[in-house]
């Protein structure tokens, strides 16, 4: 138990103000001698020991009536361990451009709002507390300290199943651990969302994979840089959040993982930058089975590693032309709408005489060939009432299939595509058939045929001969009527016959496989 003769100056100052809740202020006023990265250089008159801030948030010095006691602190050097494990604090803590000597232990801890705000912390232990209000930690320097208890791997802050009432505040924070984890926050509850923008820094993997954000995740003109082995410089896998915003500048030098994220409202790239891992051997974005409601994928410029949004399902997708890398899997992708951004306006990416063969390309960009894109796309355009447009996806998926088939039914593929492109242009049927009608009508038509029976039958006309041969249902009477003396004439009988069956069999083939899967 520590007594009031024990202590030092500033130490007094602080027992004696905190039951009223008063701040105490051992800044000189001097920039330069105020600043925080010095502060293991300051002297006795403005170190407070640790065990000092836990002896009276713990209740040593009792609150006076009409006073509410709160812990406030500022330009202090504070030495020693601050372990408040498992403790029940009923006190506020604020400490502002504090150099904290150790690590400050709060795992398990049930707490009131707590701000670190401006200082140097060698670390963060914070898993398992309760925090009735918020966690601030604006603009501190947070360093990697010890293995956690919890996961047994460095972090700079840990947040494991932590259950915070209010916000994370993490604004212009820079948090360092390199190549480990700089935010071990699995399982966290943030009901005022987790904030990690104004120039927050990460050195390491960020973690909150299972996280529960119902006011959001914001990291807008965010850096994360110097992953782990992995690759991974954020890790949201399954979370829950009403809006994930990585807008703004926002930067990944490593793999953002949305693996099953579940997000109610916006997910913004707008103007981001995501690099993929330093190595060049990952993806830039993996978010399987993610759902979300808006999805804007407007990137500043184009991902340097692959996009995986296999079995995504969002309402509305926004992209630009630096949206999308060279491979992206799109297979099971779902989504109800997508907007294109050109010239700062967002439109509905249609009405280009392009704009079908540009999301084909983007769907050939996925490995492989797999159906569901396509008819997704195809989906969406009959949506809209771009029937047109659905038919050339369509069409598009059946030559991209095509080439995944043994050399027979390729051959019949191009025989489908060439006369009826596959039965979504049947009008090509009509194109053949007064190609062939045209042909031999001017062929026959200069030569005289040879009666079968001399004095029978209707006189020769070169034009509904041509169709009789043509048309394999049926007759017109000319065929069986005449015959030709010269052998090549004879032959291009023959042709057109066969020619005629093939059209016949590729129109019924055509259109039955259109029917089949409207």
């Amino acid at each position: 138990m520590l007594s009031y003769d024990e202590l030092t100056s500033p130490e007094r100052e602080l027992w004696d103000a905190f039951p009223e809740g008063r701040r105490v202020d051992l800044r000189t006023g001097v920039p330069e001698d105020d600043r925080v990265d010095g502060g293991g250089q300051w002297g006795p008159g403005r170190t407070v020991r640790a065990t000092v801030i836990v002896a009276l948030l713990l209740g040593t010095n009792t609150a006076r009536p009409g006073a509410v006691a709160c812990l406030r602190l500022a330009g202090a050097r504070i030495s020693g361990h601050f372990n408040l494990a498992g403790a029940q604090v009923a006190h506020a803590l604020w400490l502002e451009d504090c150099w904290v000597e150790e690590g400050v232990d709060l795992s398990g801890a049930s707490t009131q709002s707590i701000a670190i705000v401006g200082s140097r912390v060698p670390g963060v232990e914070a898993g398992m507390i309760r925090i009735d209000g918020r966690l601030d930690l604006r603009r501190s320097r947070l360093e990697s300290g010890s293995a956690s208890p919890f996961h047994r791997r460095v972090t700079a802050l840990s947040l494991i199943n932590a259950t915070v009432s209010g916000a994370v505040n993490l604004n212009g924070a820079e948090i360092t651990a390199p190549e480990e984890w700089a935010v071990s926050a699995g399982g966290l509850v943030a009901e005022g969302g987790v904030y990690c923008a104004d120039g927050f820094v990460a050195h390491g993997e960020v973690r909150l994979m299972g996280a529960q954000l119902p006011g959001g995740l914001h990291m807008r003109g965010a850096l994360l840089e110097r992953p782990g082995r992995r690759g991974v410089a954020l890790a949201l896998d399954n979370a829950v959040a009403s809006t994930l915003d990585f807008s703004d500048g926002f930067t990944a030098n490593g793999t953002v993982r949305l693996r099953g994220a579940r997000i109610s409202d916006n997910l913004t790239f707008e103007g981001a930058v995501l690099n993929g891992p330093p190595d060049g051997h990952g993806p830039s974005l993996t978010a399987l089975l993610m759902q979300a409601v808006d999805f804007d994928f407007t990137l500043a410029r184009q991902p340097s590693g692959t996009v995986d949004l296999r079995g995504a399902q969002v309402s509305y997708v926004h992209d630009s032309e630096q949206s999308w890398p060279d491979v992206v899997e799109l297979e099971g992708f779902v989504y109800g709408s997508i907007k294109k951004v050109e010239s700062g306006e967002r439109r509905e990416a249609v009405g280009r005489w392009d704009s079908v063969a540009r999301r084909v390309a983007w769907i050939r960009r996925s490995p492989g060939y797999s159906p569901q894109p396509y008819e997704q796309l195809a989906s969406w355009y009959r949506t809209i009432g771009h029937d047109d447009d659905a038919r050339r996806v369509l069409l598009a998926k059946q030559r991209h299939r095509r080439c995944t088939l043994s050399l027979p039914t390729r051959t019949w593929g191009h025989l489908l595509d060439v006369t009826v492109g596959y039965g979504y242009r049947p009008w090509l049927a009509g194109v053949w058939l007064l190609a062939l009608t045209l042909l031999g009508t001017l062929v026959f038509g200069a030569h005289s045929p040879t009666p079968v029976k001399q004095g029978e039958g209707a006189p020769f006309q070169p034009l509904v001969y041509t169709l009789d041969l043509l048309i394999p249902i049926g007759g017109l009477g000319q065929r069986t009527a005449w015959y030709w003396t010269d052998g090549s004439l004879q032959w291009l009988a023959y042709l057109l016959i066969a020619l005629g069956w093939v059209l016949t069999t590729a129109v019924i083939a055509g259109v039955t496989r259109t029917v089949q899967r409207n």
